[in-house]
C-alpha cells in the first residue's frame, strides 16, 4: 500500500516536471511564433517587408500616398527617439529616405531594438523597407545622438482606397 502511494507520488512529480518544462518551452517559443504568424498574415501591422532593388521599381505617378511616422520609447530605455519628418507624400514605387533621431539620455551605454507596425493592416504587406534601423539592434553611448535612416517604397499594388498609412516604431530595451 505504502509502495503504491510512493510510486503514484513519483509519477505525479514526473508529470508535473514535464508540464513545467513544456510551459517554459512554450513561453520561449511564443514570441518567435507570434512574429512569424504576424509576418505571414499581416496581423498587428507587422511587416515582413524587406526588399532588395534588383530591378527598377515602376513608379505610379498617378497616385500619391501620405506616410505618417510615429515613434515611442518603452520604459527603461532612457532614449529620446523621433522622426525628423512627421510625414511624407510618396508615389507608389518611389524610393524614399527619411531620418529618425535617437539620443541616449542616460550616463551608460544602452541598446535598443525598434519594432515596426503599419496601419491600416492591409497596407503592411505593401510597405517595402530597403534599409532600416529596425533590422538590427542599436547601441548608443552615454549622451550619443544618432541619425537612423529608413529607406523604403510602397508597392504599386497598394489597394486604391488606401491614401494614407502610418508607420509606427517602438524602441524596446535590448540586451547588449
Amino acid at each position: 500500500m505504502k509502495e503504491d502511494q510512493e510510486r503514484a507520488n513519483k509519477q505525479l512529480v514526473i508529470k508535473l516536471v514535464w508540464i513545467v518544462a513544456g510551459a517554459l518551452v512554450f513561453a520561449f517559443a511564443l514570441v518567435p511564433l507570434y512574429d512569424v504568424i504576424c509576418a505571414v498574415t499581416g496581423l498587428n501591422g507587422k511587416t515582413n517587408s524587406t526588399a532588395e532593388l534588383v530591378v527598377p521599381v515602376k513608379v505610379d505617378s498617378t497616385r500619391e500616398v501620405t506616410v505618417q511616422f510615429i515613434s515611442s520609447v518603452m520604459p527603461g530605455l532612457g532614449w529620446n527617439f523621433f522622426p525628423l519628418e512627421n510625414s511624407v507624400k510618396v508615389h507608389p514605387g518611389q524610393v524614399t529616405t527619411v531620418l529618425f533621431e535617437a539620443k541616449n539620455t542616460t550616463s551608460t551605454e544602452v541598446s535598443g531594438q525598434a519594432i515596426p507596425s503599419v496601419t491600416p493592416g492591409k497596407a503592411s504587406a505593401h510597405l517595402k523597407k530597403i534599409e532600416c534601423f529596425c533590422f538590427v539592434k542599436q547601441t548608443l553611448k552615454p549622451g550619443e545622438v544618432k541619425k537612423l535612416p529608413l529607406r523604403f517604397f510602397i508597392s504599386a499594388d497598394l489597394p486604391q482606397d488606401v491614401h494614407e498609412l502610418t508607420l509606427s516604431y517602438s524602441f524596446f530595451p535590448a540586451a547588449q
